[in-house]
């Protein structure tokens, strides 16, 4: 999570030292034994696609750390848990003693009586599309391969509707994050995926865009790392309050989205959560903010949830005229890699709305 020195348009060759490996090349870009790697959470498959997230060099370790091979960088990256931390601590805000001591970032420990509470309080939030629209990604992704990469970026813990993609034998599922949690398999900082450019056959970005300093910077490395006309999947809120702390920066409209992936071809977009989402979080967040106290502000938050849960199942009805896009919560895209971006006309006609 850094600033972008290079612009979102600089898409090819501008954040990867060299030319794109071959395949074959690809099975040597990690040089480890495989018994060395056993505690690993990252499987073979994912590892002889990783690469030094400072200069795209390949990689040699065991599982206590990770060496770049490059003579002008030979940054060393550790391990802990069996999770590689392939962050560049000059370039991200996160540094590695963060994550060696298991520092919290983004996920705050709770006790054990808050979370039961907590899952016995009905929800606010109500995704209307997820299951629809991964059910069609896998389909698109898995057709007429033996194995599809598909990268997680943000997949500490599983994302609402992406229980399909869990447990298919075609899918190697690698779950990234910026937080150890409970399903991280590796840490690294969007900014600077830490993969080979065109290794992976789709990328997952849910509920993220919003947490990260420069958004574009992302997506334009979510492009460098896809193959060509690779798939991705993105969900990112609108009318949405902050729910992340320090680490929340960004809301997007419908247009404001597509215009974040408009070096993609479009596969379906739509809302995820609705005005009445929208609503609720309000109500919520308007009875917490008559006090700073952390008890008013959790029985308020409790409180909220219990009154106006029912308001989500409005969506379902709201989220299919066209006006409801001016006031949802959150918008989905999918796209395909593409060379083409899309041109502002393009995108100013594209707007669907009540106005």
């Amino acid at each position: 999570m850094v600033p972008s020195t290079i612009s979102s348009d600089s898409l090819s060759g501008q954040f990867v030292l060299g030319n794109i490996e071959s395949d074959k090349e690809n099975e040597r870009c990690t040089t480890v034994s495989t018994n060395s790697l056993q505690s690993l959470r990252v499987n073979h498959e994912t590892i002889k696609h990783l690469r030094c997230p400072r200069c795209c060099g390949r990689l040699h370790g065991n599982d206590v750390e990770l060496v770049c091979q490059s003579e002008a960088c030979g940054f060393t990256f550790p391990v802990t848990v069996g999770i590689p931390i392939l962050v560049d601590p000059e370039k991200s805000i996160f540094d590695l003693d963060t994550f060696k001591n298991h520092d919290p970032t983004f996920f705050r420990p709770i006790s054990r009586w808050r979370s039961w509470l907590s899952s016995r309080i009905p929800d606010l939030t109500r995704n209307v599309a997820a299951e629809r629209e991964y059910a069609r990604f896998k389909e698109l992704v898995c057709k007429g391969k033996n194995i599809a990469n598909v990268l997680v970026v943000g997949g500490g813990v599983v994302g609402g509707g992406m229980e399909c993609l869990l447990n298919d034998p075609i899918i190697n599922l690698i779950e990234s994050d910026a937080a150890i949690a409970p399903r991280t398999q590796l840490v690294c900082d969007a900014h600077d995926l830490p993969f080979a450019s065109q290794s992976m056959d789709a990328v997952v970005v849910q509920a993220v865009l919003e947490h990260v300093v420069d958004p574009h910077r992302c997506v334009a490395e979510i492009h460098r790392v896809l193959k060509p006309h690779g798939l991705v999947y993105s969900d990112t809120p609108f009318m949405q309050q902050v729910h992340g702390r320090q680490f929340d920066f960004t809301r997007f409209t419908r247009l404001g989205h597509r215009r974040l992936f408009r070096h993609f071809e479009e596969v379906s977009s739509g809302i995820t959560c609705g005005p009445a989402v929208a609503l609720a979080w309000s109500l919520r967040y308007f009875l917490m903010s008559f006090s700073d106290s952390k008890r008013y502000r959790a029985v308020a938050s409790g409180f909220a949830r219990c009154a106006f849960w029912w308001l989500k199942s409005l969506d379902q009805f709201l989220c299919k005229q066209d006006a409801s896009c001016d006031a949802a919560s959150a918008f989905f895209f999918m796209g395909r890699k593409s060379e083409h971006p899309l041109d502002d006309r393009e995108l100013l006609e594209s707007y669907v709305g009540g106005q």
